[in-house]
């Protein structure tokens, strides 16, 4: 790498480019999620898993961005951020797109409701019922349900039932049906916590018969409220979503720990940010509920079908269908691993790139039990933002220091909705015996590090990996990652200074000018792909070909955006691969080349970061952990790793080459975002992931 430059020296742009609305971007993204959901060719249980998806996807978006947009119109405009200089104008938009999609979700699912019919699977309510089943119902409400839920007779209580989120809610409309009796209103939380939202109904021959878990206690109404009189019943679904942003604040006489744990509890008491309703509610009822609970119009309120809270549905029972069509394939082992007996060895003789979910994560698994186990190992240092919830890693990492190794763990504690188990997981390391960092102030740890030192007789030897991907082999098993192992003594000299960075108690910016090979944030990254692509317009000026592929999740940066616009300008052959916001615009009649630009949405999470500058035998190619987006730039601690290897380059080359190429799953990202679908003239069909999967499997390795 060549000599950088603090970030903090380069001038800021004189004027901000013309971007897209990062949020309305991100709507866009989630309307592909539910462009899935629609198609005919994903198997069924797919794109019911999909609905889930989204709708959990949209919970988060409410928790975390419209919360933020919402604090936004309270401070003034001196404290925002420059994204978000409408906050109110952002929201408005916001709240039209959700309820176009919220039709075109309810739409959906419709459809699909009549293609489970079609199999002859049922979703019961509770006027659907036989008499077997009812007395089915009946026994489980008893058995199962009836102790795990308390209806609050609102209207009864002075201070109004704090509403949870993540639940959902059956609002209930409690009458007689000769009106001899004034109407009452009860709300019942259901418990999905701790019962299965699905129960599996006793069925006819060849039938499957589901019912959700509120639908059994609409059904069972009449018996829990039998002793006030009432014989009417209507009950409908609501759900309220609160801000999910934790206030960390950089108070030195408060340790990190108790900041996260006070700001958890006050996130369960965040203030509402959206309400969800069924639309066919008692408008009685729905008045009232608004009016205790402090809504009015501008509080995101959302009308929607029978059913909410999907991000369950992600859960679907698989077994009552009668044959699975999905195109999952499996994970193999890398054939350079296939028959080895020590994965390190591997590395000490060449640089590995693993490809997931295509290649197992258990080669990751099974380099860090090697390490724990082998007798000449002295220490292991690892970064961790979020494990699995029986972490493998974390086992292995457990057993190393009880083999006496010295182990390292850097655990980011603020990686958001995994707090409190990140803060488990510092309990059961440190209880062990594990050191274990917590992060540095004003910065999260988004890194994916690791290094292994092996003693043999006089000398030290490492080996270690870096990763565009969490340490989870079970997020591993769906996300697009790429995983680089590798023994290059600069790429592990400038770990080992990141580390020490970590370590250091006054978290020294020296140490992290000192690396020479990686691009770190928040010191040398944004520089240095401004100067890659400051190289790539000069070539262009120069008539030498300025090319660059772009692959992340996410592009908001505003000074990147400038960048990439005046790389067009210039005729930069500029091709981007972005999964999720994309806030740049891709055509201009002012340039020379517009950008080409697709999102890919598939069976798998595209997560990988590849940046590829240059042509032919000029072409640098890079993995990194971070986005293009000013968090990720100057606000925590990130890395680049170049690859060095040749046939590893021409490696990723092909793989971003097939994801360019394809034209199933890729939607082309125009300025108005329409996600219209890229398509092959000659029909030929490129599905990119299938055929990622063909061209790793079939790879020879020499």
């Amino acid at each position: 790498m060549e000599k950088k430059s603090n970030s903090k020296k380069i001038a800021p742009i004189a004027k901000k480019p013309k971007i897209i609305a990062r949020d309305i971007s991100w709507l866009a993204f989630n309307a592909r999620v539910l462009q899935e959901a629609s198609d005919k060719s994903v198997p069924l249980l797919e794109r019911i898993r999909f609905l889930g998806i989204f709708s959990n996807n949209l919970d988060e978006f409410f928790r975390v961005r419209v919360a933020t947009l919402k604090r936004m119109l309270l401070v003034g405009k001196s404290t925002r951020m420059h994204l978000e200089e409408n906050p109110d104008e952002i929201l408005d938009g916001i709240q039209d797109k959700v309820i176009d999609q919220q039709r075109e979700f309810d739409r959906i699912w419709e459809g699909i409701e009549d293609e489970l019919k079609e199999q002859k699977i049922f979703i019961r309510t509770e006027k659907h019922l036989n008499k077997e089943q009812q007395k089915f119902v009946l026994n489980y409400f008893n058995e199962e349900v009836r102790t795990n839920i308390i209806p609050l007779m609102i209207e009864s209580i002075q201070h109004f039932p704090f509403l949870r989120d993540k639940s959902i809610y059956l609002a209930v409309v409690l009458a007689r049906q000769d009106n001899s009796v004034r109407q009452k209103f009860a709300l019942i939380e259901i418990p999905t916590s701790i019962l299965p939202r699905f129960i599996i109904l006793p069925s006819k021959d060849g039938e499957e018969d589901i019912m959700l878990l509120e639908d059994v206690i609409r059904f069972s109404l009449p018996h829990i409220f039998s002793y006030f009189g009432f014989d009417k019943f209507s009950a409908h679904i609501i759900k309220v979503t609160r801000d999910a942003e934790l206030d960390i604040d950089n108070d030195i006489s408060t340790s990190l720990i108790h900041q996260i744990e006070k700001g958890l509890k006050d996130r369960r008491k965040g203030k509402p940010v959206r309400f969800v309703y069924d639309k066919d509610i008692d408008p009685l009822l729905l008045e009232y509920l608004m009016r205790r609970l402090g809504l009015s119009g501008k509080d995101n309120l959302i009308p929607g079908a029978r059913i909410h809270n999907f991000k369950d549905f992600m859960d679907f029972p698989p077994g009552v269908f009668k044959e699975r069509t999905s195109p999952q394939r499996k994970s193999f082992i890398h054939p350079l691993f296939a028959n080895a007996s020590s994965v390190m060895h591997v590395i000490q003789m060449q640089d590995v790139m693993l490809h997931f979910p295509y290649h197992s994560f258990d080669t990751i698994i099974d380099l860090l039990r090697e390490a724990a186990i082998d007798p000449n190992v002295t220490s292991i240092k690892i970064t961790a933002y979020r494990l699995a919830r029986n972490s493998k890693i974390v086992n292995a990492l457990v057993n190393a220091v009880r083999n006496g190794k010295q182990v390292t763990v850097a655990l980011e504690l603020r990686a958001r909705f995994n707090e409190a188990d990140n803060l488990e997981w510092k309990t059961r390391l440190e209880d062990e015996g594990v050191k274990v960092l917590i992060g540095i102030p004003g910065l999260k740890i988004h890194a994916k590090l690791c290094v292994i030192k092996k003693r043999i007789g006089t000398k030290t030897v490492q080996c270690g990996f870096v990763s565009t991907g969490n340490l989870n082999e079970k997020t591993a098993r769906v996300y697009g990652d790429h995983c680089l192992l590798t023994a290059n003594r600069n790429i592990l000299a400038d770990i080992n200074r990141i580390f020490s960075y970590l370590e250091n108690s006054k978290h020294d910016i020296k140490l992290l000018e000192a690396c020479n090979t990686l691009p770190v944030s928040p010191y040398s990254m944004r520089p240095f792909f401004l100067r890659m692509i400051d190289k790539e317009i000069k070539n262009a000026r120069h008539k030498k070909g300025g090319s660059m592929i772009i692959k992340m999740n996410s592009l908001s940066d505003p000074e990147m955006i400038s960048k990439l616009y005046e790389a067009a300008k210039e005729g930069v052959d500029v091709s981007m691969i972005i999964r999720g916001i994309c806030c740049a615009y891709t055509e201009n009649k002012k340039w020379k080349k517009d950008i080409t630009a697709v999102s890919i949405v598939d069976e798998y999470l595209e997560h990988a970061r590849v940046f590829s500058f240059g042509k032919d035998s000029q072409e640098k190619v890079y993995i990194a952990s971070c986005d293009w987006m000013l968090r990720n730039l100057d606000h925590r601690v990130e890395v680049a790793i170049p690859i060095f290897d040749p046939a590893i380059q021409q490696e990723l080359r092909d793989i971003l080459a097939i994801q360019l190429s394809g034209n199933v799953k890729a939607r082309i990202l125009d300025n108005e975002q329409k996600n219209e679908y890229k398509r092959d003239s000659s029909g030929k069909k490129i599905r990119s992931q299938i055929e990622i999967f063909k061209y790793l499997h079939e790879k020879q390795y020499s």
